[in-house]
């Protein structure tokens, strides 16, 4: 499947702590003229997204806190992780992220070497876009592309709906200043 020149704009960060897998993921990207950010941990993946990387224990609960930095700094299009990973796990990550308001609508993709269909529906229940199963093909890689489009889209579509807004917000307070004149006018006729 052939991409433009275009494509090649799409950034995927790949997440994984094989090497290997890390290695085979970014040639099969970068094959498919994606740009490709490697990282070797879910933290690491926060911290590129822009969280920041300090992570502290409550004390009450054995749950782990993640702070969001105001700004990435590179745009990511699409997130593809390993399920399994010390320390966060894919799943882990995928929850984060779908609980960022800055980073939810990023799509994001499992890959595992283990076909567990519990973890499977996990996975997409709680957000996932895609999950494969490890080794990943140049077919899997294929499928990426309309999850990254329909992310581009809603980014477009959302400028559109403020300028309607900001279109529509203007003519009304455009009438109320012509109204107010008409009203001035009005009444200094009959004064």
């Amino acid at each position: 499947m052939g991409m433009t020149a275009a494509d090649s704009q799409f950034h995927v960060l790949a997440v994984d702590d094989s090497l290997i897998d890390r290695k085979l993921i970014e040639r099969l990207l970068k094959t498919s003229s994606y740009q490709v950010t490697t990282v070797d941990s879910g933290s690491k993946a926060l911290e590129f997204l822009g969280w920041n990387g300090d992570v502290r224990s409550n004390p009450n609960e054995n749950e782990i806190s993640v702070s969001e930095k105001n700004s990435q700094e590179v745009e990511i299009n699409l997130v593809i992780t390993d399920y399994c990973m010390p320390g966060m796990t894919g799943y882990d990550l995928l929850k984060k992220m779908k609980e960022s308001s800055s980073l939810r609508n990023i799509p994001v993709i499992i890959m595992s070497s283990e076909n567990v269909p519990s973890r499977i529906n996990r996975c997409l229940e709680e957000g996932a876009e895609e999950f494969f199963l490890k080794p990943v093909r140049l077919s899997d890689v294929d499928k990426l592309k309309p999850h990254i489009m329909k992310t581009k889209c809603s980014d477009i579509e959302k400028p559109e709906k403020e300028e309607k807004q900001e279109n529509k917000e203007s003519i009304e307070t455009s009438s109320e200043i012509h109204l107010q004149k008409a009203q001035t006018s009005t009444s200094n006729t009959l004064l």
